[in-house]
């Protein structure tokens, strides 16, 4: 009987140990998405944003409206969305099958014709991604400002 408790304790652990081991790397993964995904925002990179989200992204802007995926590339375009910084920090990820969700706090420097340039923006925001195979895609973002210095 001790070896039979033994051995289930060390399969339980063993699988326990893997599990979290995935999800660290999962983590990672996501935490990595979402510097590309800054930073693909603070280049102006919609081609890159392409690759990163969902074509059927449905966001909840500061400005409380809600765009998709097409406006958010519209916007880019006519300079709507223009940082001199774009800086994000990442307070939680928790993981639901195949679904992350990332919230934080992002600090931003509007500039040329977007609202608040030249301001220190800071806003509170979650973001949900969707892993479709292996692919990790962002399905739908809000922020909020909190402060405009």
């Amino acid at each position: 009987m001790g070896q039979a408790k033994t051995a289930i304790l060390f399969i339980i652990w063993f699988l326990a140990g893997n599990a979290a081991q995935a999800q660290q790397a999962e983590e990672a993964q996501i935490r990595q998405l979402e510097n590309a995904e800054r930073e693909a925002i603070l280049k102006g990179d919609t081609a890159r944003l392409s690759q990163l989200m969902s074509p059927n992204i449905v966001v909840h802007n500061p400005e409380n409206t809600i765009v998709g995926y097409a406006q958010i590339v519209e916007r880019i375009q006519k300079g709507m969305i223009n940082y001199d910084s774009f800086e994000r920090l990442i307070e939680r990820v928790s993981f639901f099958d195949n679904t992350a969700v990332v919230m934080g706090k992002e600090t931003i420097k509007p500039k040329g014709t977007t609202k608040n340039a030249g301001k220190t923006v800071t806003r509170r925001f979650t973001n949900i991604w969707l892993k479709d195979g292996s692919t990790w895609r962002l399905i739908a973002r809000q922020s909020t400002i909190v402060s405009v210095k």
